[in-house]
C-alpha cells in the first residue's frame, strides 16, 4: 500500500494589498477574498499556483467539483494576469473531464466587475461560472 502524502490546506489572512486565502484541497474548496494589488503579485500568487498545479498532479482530487471561489473588491493589473493563470490552471483541469466551478461574487453596483466576470465564461469555456451580484455573500 502507497502512503500518500495529502496537500496541506493554505491559510492566509489578509492584509492592505493582499486577499485572504484558503485553499482546502481535502475539501476541494479554494477561496480569494478582499483586494489584490501587492507589490509583487508574482511572489503572491505564485506559492498559491505552485500548490494548486501540486495538488492538481497527485491525484488526491475526488469526483465531487473543485471550487474557487472568487470575492475581490479590487485587483490591479498584475494580479490580473496571475489570476488569469490559475483560471487556465483550472480550465485546463475542467478539459480532462474534472468538474470545475469558478464562483464570482460583484458588487451589483459594480459594472466592471460584473463584465470581468462575463469574459470569464467566454475565456474558460471548460469552466462553469457562476456570477454572484453579492460580493458579501462569499
Amino acid at each position: 500500500m502507497t502512503d500518500m502524502t495529502l496537500t496541506p490546506a493554505i491559510e492566509l489572512s489578509a492584509t492592505a494589498a493582499t486577499p485572504e486565502v484558503k485553499f482546502d484541497f481535502a475539501a476541494q474548496k479554494l477561496l480569494l477574498k478582499g483586494e489584490a494589488y501587492p507589490e509583487n503579485a508574482a511572489a503572491f500568487f505564485r506559492p498559491l499556483l505552485d500548490a494548486l498545479e501540486g495538488w492538481l498532479q497527485s491525484g488526491q482530487q475526488t469526483s465531487a467539483p473543485l471550487q474557487l471561489h472568487v470575492a475581490l473588491s479590487y485587483f490591479n493589473s498584475s494580479s490580473t494576469k496571475l489570476l488569469f493563470t490559475l483560471f487556465e490552471i483550472l480550465n485546463n483541469h475542467a478539459k480532462s473531464g474534472a468538474p470545475c466551478e469558478l464562483h464570482w461574487y460583484y458588487d451589483p453596483e459594480d459594472d466592471i466587475s460584473e463584465e470581468f466576470g462575463q469574459e470569464l465564461r467566454i475565456d474558460f469555456p471548460s469552466l462553469t461560472v457562476f456570477l454572484i451580484p453579492d460580493i458579501t455573500a462569499c
